[in-house]
């Protein structure tokens, strides 16, 4: 299926939003400049391939700090049930709950889909990885899941 979304694009500034930590915390992007981090949209909580690149990103997790990388995963769902995900699989990073689908949107990650000949709007699965400056500095368009967290690491290093 090909895309027809419009995402925002490397050296452009990354829009700021709020996400909740791994202890339900509320932060801001904006206090995280200064150092890199990345953040990928993903449908739905809780689901084959959503869990993959959860479980994925969780694995690699000490890589992330090590670089110094904060890792926040975006999806639709809401509070409660980003709380539930997190718990069940010990997710060690934050999520954001857009459920208005506005952080997607000021990303371009929201747009036309389709799945099984149904047309709808939804969250693509896309990743984008943020410089020191709050700058894009990578975009991940097409994610495969299970190899999804070495790739990110693989560009966080190149900063």
């Amino acid at each position: 299926m090909a895309q027809s979304i419009q995402l925002i694009e490397k050296g452009q500034a990354a829009p700021h939003f709020t996400f909740q930590d791994a202890q339900g915390t509320e932060h801001s992007t904006r206090g995280l400049l200064g150092n890199p981090w990345v953040v990928y949209f993903y449908p739905r909580d809780d689901t084959p391939g959503c869990t993959k690149e959860a479980c994925g990103f969780r694995d690699r997790h000490p890589d992330f700090d090590a670089i110094g990388a904060t890792v926040i995963g975006v999806s639709p769902d809401d509070d409660a049930s980003h709380s539930k995900f997190r718990d069940k699989y010990n997710l060690p990073f934050g999520l954001a709950a857009d459920t208005d689908s506005k952080i997607a949107e000021s990303y371009g990650a929201w747009g036309p889909k389709k799945f099984m000949g149904r047309s709808y709007e939804g969250v693509h699965r896309v990743t984008f990885v943020i410089g020191k400056d709050g700058r894009i500095a990578e975009v991940f368009p097409k994610v495969k899941p299970v190899e999804h967290a070495e790739e990110v690491i693989r560009a966080l290093e190149a900063l």
